[in-house]
């Protein structure tokens, strides 16, 4: 089983959607799980973690973790060259280096020239960054490459975000 996390924030409630899928080609979600979370904590700069991670923590508990394969997140698992932890790589180190997470961001993070790899999808000319924990990064990036959709954005990732943000 994989696992998709995004979280959308509204005040100071977040709305925490996972969906889970059998394989990487998937074009629909076997499962969706959300959650709403009260009273989330500011946004901390520089630890961004500490306010998304007890959400996606939240969702997880509805999940057989053993039985996930891989973990993706909307951000960063790793932000510089440095191996600085970002969202995925705290989820990693909490779920006990057990499940691989990958980060797919949109957005490109300067400071992260050497654990990053580039993904175009489709036509697009602007890539996806991959990072990753648990699995080799070229790995990673074949793995988001093959996703369902012949968009920039694979099409589980673009329905994710749309219910994250219903």
């Amino acid at each position: 089983m994989l696992a998709a996390f995004d979280t959308y924030y509204t005040g100071t409630q977040a709305k925490t959607v996972c969906v889970l899928f059998e394989q990487w080609q998937d074009a629909t979600p076997a499962q969706v799980l959300i959650d709403v979370m009260e009273d989330v904590p500011a946004y901390e700069p520089g630890a961004f973690y500490k306010r998304e991670l007890p959400c996606i923590m939240r969702v997880l508990q509805q999940v057989e973790i053993a039985s996930l394969q891989a973990i993706i997140i909307d951000g960063f698992v790793i932000l510089d060259d440095a191996g600085k932890l970002g969202l995925g790589g705290h989820l990693y180190e909490q779920l006990g280096r057990r499940v691989p997470v990958i980060g797919v961001a949109k957005t490109n993070f300067a400071t992260n020239k050497v654990n990053k790899q580039e993904v175009l999808r489709g036509e697009s000319l602007r890539p996806l960054y991959i990072t990753v924990l648990g699995m080799s990064l070229p790995e990673a990036a074949t793995h988001i490459h093959a996703m369902h959709g012949v968009h920039r954005m694979p099409a589980l990732l673009k329905h994710l975000d749309s219910l994250t943000k219903a």
